[in-house]
């Protein structure tokens, strides 16, 4: 692969449904997969530039399972999820079930990875290692579990406990959907999943091993300087 255009357009969207945003992510998705078709039959020189963009949001409590999840990890039942103000929503990235809600960063990457010269498997890498740098600025030591994808603490051992999911699709090397991290979450509500599909392993979040409640706008700063540094990209 060619390096290409390294430009990351970035959007916050604050706070927003998951809905809308999803439906955002799949437009942005179909407009460079669409570019990237009209110039397939081009010589390298002339085809198109493609856009990569980075969205980050902060969605009210809301569970997404992925096509090859299982719906029993979902613990709680219809009336039960309206009871918490949570939805639910069966989308088409991979992994299982995972929880999004106020106090979480949600990062959503629409990068041609055709742009960073990189495949799947190390997109996935550089997504954890900027989570890793994120979290080592409030003195968190984070690591990879080489059976599940994410961002763990205590790798190994028996408190070990993930701060960030991670879950994408790609096609013809565009990526959405993304990454997790909790900041200021309000862990009660992966009480009501097997998070991930996992049984056997807790969650955690930034305040919750610091002590201390964190500045949110802050932390977003961090997260997005270290996706900078790691894919060696512009955000504009």
């Amino acid at each position: 692969m060619v390096m290409k255009n390294h430009d990351i357009k970035f959007l916050d969207f604050g706070v927003a449904e998951y809905k809308e945003t999803w439906d955002r992510q799949k437009k942005l998705m179909k407009d460079i997969i669409t570019l990237k078709l009209d110039g397939d039959s081009l010589p390298d020189d002339q085809k198109p530039a493609t856009s990569n963009w980075l969205i980050f949001v902060e969605h009210p409590h809301v569970y997404t399972l992925g096509k090859s999840g299982d719906e029993k990890n979902l613990l709680i039942n219809y009336l039960q999820l309206q009871a918490k103000h949570a939805t639910f929503f069966h989308i088409d990235r991979g992994g299982d079930i995972t929880y999004h809600g106020p106090g979480q960063i949600v990062g959503y990457p629409i990068f041609d990875l055709e742009n960073f010269g990189i495949g799947l498997r190390q997109y996935i890498y550089n997504v954890e290692e900027s989570v890793i740098k994120a979290i080592a600025e409030f003195g968190i030591k984070g690591d990879r579990d080489p059976k599940a994808t994410g961002v763990w603490l205590d790798v190994g051992k028996a408190s070990q406990r993930k701060i960030c999911a991670i879950g994408v699709k790609s096609s013809r090397f565009v990526t959405m959907h993304g990454f997790a991290l909790n900041v200021n979450t309000n862990l009660e509500y992966f009480n009501y999943i097997n998070p991930c599909g996992f049984t056997d392993k807790a969650v955690t979040s930034i305040e919750k091993e610091t002590g201390e409640k964190q500045d949110f706008e802050k932390a977003k700063k961090i997260v997005l300087s270290k996706i900078a540094e790691v894919f060696d990209g512009h955000i504009i």
